[in-house]
């Protein structure tokens, strides 16, 4: 176990060897194994519960949401917990027992009255508590690692998300060629499927307990001492929204209400509804949050998250933007991936012909490519790279990088040369994994870290949202039957983040 020196007059954390490195991200490579198995297989597993092609989109939507809802309430609370288990570690474990529960019980739906139900469930149980295990996990590199470690911390946590996601996905594949079954009856969950989610359940518990067991964490006046500051009052964040307006409240539900009336006027599709009604609900909770603070209960936890979003540091304002330009690239990829390659590569839409089932399985080995390229740059490359132009340098560079990867899936048609495509996307992927979380680690007031990192994430889910919503319509308005043309938006988005870095560096 790695020894944390407590001495009074230390300002510096301990500089952590590379053991510690491992031991505080070690969890991440079994959550990550939960988070891949449960995108390789849930469309499978809802379909042979007799799922339509059309639902699924509904029963995906829990993955967002609950993240959007649960990964600000997590962080809220870690950075007030303080017990024996320690401040982040409660959080690991609680979220690592119940993900363990939902990947036991899911293969198990068709036992049950209502299957369909169940694992739609179960899904939301996963997601739920992977949330509350990955959370913590981001402010805890921040927690144990002085500054200049901290883009070594966020690249050995990118490592093992990228080998962790390798792992997972790989899981049925390997089951199968050791003679476990692929088919099942009717209604039923495939052999490989279940002792998929079977091994991956034991796999997580076990990585999350190897980083509990291996780590003490700082106590909340250590982290002070450390950080040269005064552990901040709980009610300053809600203070500061004693003195705001409801108008923009009033704006945020207005945009939610115009863009519910726009569906049927414009002739949207019906999940861009989701959107509208995301923005009015925000609209109201902001405006409970400040009655709330203006009625004096300064000790609750909305107008806390209120307050602390609203008084978003400079530098997390701008890596935002970054932010929501990156991952709606990502989820333009995940989603188009597949439609693009079987039918401009393997030239087939028929997804009984061999050629798309092909193409299919190809995409499967570009994304284990890309997955596996992040493990390796997350170690390999990105410390260097930070090392000689700066964190911020780094990740423009890298996200142009992969800019580059997703124009050559608009322009080439040779299924092993997309192979480099990926490369450039798996550096791309590797950076937004890391350097963001290491500037804001060294750049967020300590004592609110965890509530911080669970706020960025909105900006990885809203444009999760987005694309699942708006980008259909755009599809059907401009470029029906034409998803190659995502492949050239997921190329701007990237782009434009990579600009967006520069506003950035200037707020540092």
């Amino acid at each position: 176990m790695d020894q944390v020196a407590t001495m009074a007059g230390s300002q510096e954390k301990p500089r952590q060897s590379f053991a510690g490195l491992w031991n505080i991200s070690f969890g991440f490579f079994g959550i990550q194994i939960g988070f891949a198995l449960q995108n390789a297989n849930m469309s499978r597993v809802f379909q042979t519960l007799g799922s339509s092609i059309d639902d699924l989109p509904a029963l995906w939507v829990a993955a967002p949401l609950t993240g959007l809802i649960v990964q600000p309430i997590i962080g809220h609370l870690s950075d007030r917990t303080w017990n024996r288990l320690g401040r982040r570690r409660p959080y690991f474990l609680t979220g690592a027992v119940l993900s363990a529960l939902a990947l036991l019980l899911m293969p198990l739906s068709p036992a049950f009255g209502a299957p369909l139900l169940f694992a739609a469930a179960m899904l939301w149980l996963l997601d739920a508590s992977l949330n509350i295990s990955m959370e913590p996990f981001r402010a805890f590199v921040g927690d144990m690692l002085r500054t200049d470690q901290h883009a070594a911390g966020y690249a050995v946590q990118t490592a093992f998300i990228g080998a962790g996601a390798v792992v997972g996905s790989i899981f049925p594949f390997v089951l199968e060629h050791l003679g476990v079954a692929n088919v099942a009856a009717d209604g039923g969950i495939p052999d490989t499927v279940k002792w998929s989610f079977w091994a991956g359940g034991a796999a997580l518990l076990l990585a999350v307990l190897w980083t509990i067991l291996t780590t003490r964490e700082y106590s909340p006046d250590e982290l002070s001492r450390f950080a040269g500051e005064p552990v901040p009052k709980p009610a300053s964040a809600v203070q500061a929204l004693v003195s705001k307006s409801y108008l923009a409240s009033a704006a945020w539900i207005a945009a939610g209400l115009v863009v519910v009336i726009a569906v049927d006027a414009l002739g949207l599709e019906k999940e861009v509804l989701l959107l509208g009604a995301l923005l009015a609900v925000y609209g109201l909770l902001s405006a409970t949050g400040i009655y709330l603070a203006k009625q004096g209960h300064s000790a609750n936890m909305l107008s806390s998250i209120v307050g602390d979003f609203a008084g978003m540091p400079a530098v997390m304002k701008r890596l935002a933007l970054v932010q929501f330009f990156s991952w709606s690239a990502l989820f333009i990829m995940w989603i188009n991936t597949t439609p693009v390659v079987t039918q401009y590569v393997f030239g087939s839409t028929d997804t009984a012909s061999a050629a798309y089932n092909e193409g299919a399985n190809w995409v499967n080995v570009l994304f284990t490519v890309y997955n596996g390229i992040a493990a390796v740059a997350a170690l390999a490359l990105l410390p260097a790279m930070s090392r000689r132009f700066g964190q911020v340098a780094t990740h423009s560079i890298c996200l142009t990088i992969g800019a580059a990867g997703f124009l050559m899936f608009f322009l080439v048609r040779d299924a092993q040369a997309l192979l480099l495509a990926e490369v450039g996307i798996g550096i791309a992927w590797a950076s937004i994994l890391a350097m963001p979380y290491a500037i804001l680690a060294s750049n967020l007031p300590q004592a609110k870290l965890g509530v911080f990192m669970g706020l960025f994430n909105i900006f990885i889910v809203v444009p999760q949202l987005l694309v699942a919503t708006v980008m259909g319509s755009i599809m059907q308005a401009f470029f029906p039957g034409e998803p190659v043309w995502t492949m050239l938006f997921a190329a701007a988005s990237w782009l434009i983040a990579a600009l967006a870095m520069l506003r950035v560096r200037a707020a540092l």
